[in-house]
């Protein structure tokens, strides 16, 4: 028994003792993620397709070219009424051909348009960005609920061997008249109750492996878990204004709904745009033929070439620019206050990630502490034990504060790990460098 306990005496060790080497880390994770996530692929299809919205704007300025042709085979017959009656008849084959073009000029509300989608060109990479970092945030989550699910199994695992000795303990001490029947039962009800947590904790750690499993793919092999020799540390700059200023600035969301606002400006602009006249440079060859006609079997060609301006000017179509204009000035409103709720929500993003670092990293050392003391205690209550100032339960009721305040630590150094990529994530600064920054922290 004191064995056991010895082995588990360094606190980090044993909140985050190494697997062996071939085990998963989190990069393996990740990268697996990348490619299998379902997310991430439609966040990706999506920016692809929306890479499309600048040229097919871009179209709107420029030259619209067409062809048509035609051949026909003719057989005419009339007989026109009179005195004398006129008779014409005759078999023939007739062609034409045009190219038309097609050249815009003045067309304000084209101008707008690809202007538009040059924003939305911009917003779908933010969109793509925001989409990888919440990969980031939910591999590293889903990775380490696995890994304090698995403590947890282990930990119920030791507990149940500890109390498993200390029940046996108990019969023999009963048997031989040095104990009463009451530590006996005291010791089989905490034993029962420990199995009883084992099944829970085994149970959710399968719900933890299922939930890894829905981004990477498939079932996750063995993880990695933190190495020894991990000191947190709070933000770098330790300042929530400096984190506050740079989320208004960089944060993801406010980018995308910056820009989004910047288009519901254009629209008015595009719309307002329909009481305004269009100018095009316009221009035609036509070339039309035949071998004969009803008259005559001689054959005839003919050519034509235009080129001009057209001018369109629309002068009443019924109210509907006017209802357009109003309906794009309201989403413009729209847009505003949604710029506005996402600034608010990435200045409140930040302060929660810059509390929640500080919070994990004073909770780590009070933790760390608090396992220690709780060490300390369970070998005095042994040795109190021993000598007979301490009962069984006693050593019991400690030694379930030690397994707790071990758990407590593992949940604290994963907390804080997690608490700092949302900070990062607050202020639209996550990378794959962040990720790979813990997984040098992992044994390998």
């Amino acid at each position: 028994m004191k064995r056991r306990l010895l082995a588990l005496a360094v606190p980090l060790a044993l909140a985050c003792a190494a697997l062996p080497a071939a085990g998963e880390d989190l990069m393996d994770i990740y990268r697996d993620a990348q490619r299998a996530d379902p997310a991430l692929a439609a966040a990706r299809a999506n920016w692809l397709a929306l890479q499309e919205k600048a040229p097919q704007a871009r179209a709107g300025l420029l030259p619209n070219v067409g062809f048509s042709a035609s051949v026909n085979a003719n057989d005419v017959y009339n007989n026109t009424r009179a005195q004398p009656p006129v008779i014409a008849s005759g078999n023939y084959q007739s062609y034409g051909a045009t190219i038309s073009a097609t050249q815009p000029i003045y067309r304000v509300q084209n101008a707008v348009a690809f202007d538009q989608a040059k924003r939305v060109v911009e917003q779908a990479d933010f969109t793509l960005a925001t989409a990888q970092q919440d990969l980031i945030i939910r591999v590293a989550v889903a990775y380490f609920d696995v890994l304090l699910a698995q403590f947890n199994v282990e930990l119920s695992v030791a507990q149940k061997a500890a109390v498993s000795e200390q029940l046996a303990q108990a019969k023999r001490n009963f048997e031989v008249g040095v104990a009463t029947i009451t530590d006996t039962n005291e010791a089989q009800a905490n034993f029962d109750q420990i199995v009883a947590q084992e099944i829970a904790a085994r149970n959710d750690l399968d719900v933890k492996e299922t939930a890894l499993r829905a981004i990477i793919g498939r079932a996750p092999r063995e993880l990695k878990k933190l190495g020894p020799g991990f000191d947190p540390a709070p933000p770098t700059p330790d300042s929530l204004n400096a984190w506050l200023d740079r989320a208004l600035k960089e944060n993801l969301a406010v980018r995308v709904a910056q820009v989004n606002y910047d288009i519901a400006v254009l629209e008015v602009d595009r719309q307002r745009a329909g009481h305004l006249p269009t100018l095009d440079l316009v221009g035609s060859l036509n070339a039309s033929g035949a071998n004969g006609s009803t008259s005559s079997d001689a054959s005839f060609h003919a050519r034509n070439a235009a080129i001009g301006l057209a001018l369109n000017l629309p002068l009443y179509q019924g109210g509907f620019v006017d209802s357009k204009v109003r309906e794009a000035v309201a989403l413009q409103d729209s847009a505003r206050e949604a710029l506005e709720l996402a600034r608010r929500n990435a200045l409140f993003n930040a302060q929660v990630g810059y509390t929640g670092v500080n919070s994990s990293v004073a909770s780590v050392r009070a933790t760390t502490q608090a396992v220690q003391s709780a060490e300390v205690a369970l070998q005095s209550n042994r040795l109190g034990q021993e000598v007979g100032v301490r009962t069984n339960l006693d050593v019991l009721n400690v030694q379930q504060t030690v397994f707790t305040q071990r758990r407590n630590l593992a949940q604290a150094y994963f907390s804080y790990l997690v608490n700092q990529l949302r900070l990062k994530a607050a202020v639209g600064t996550l990378s794959e460098q962040d990720l790979e920054d813990i997984n040098r922290r992992l044994a390998g």
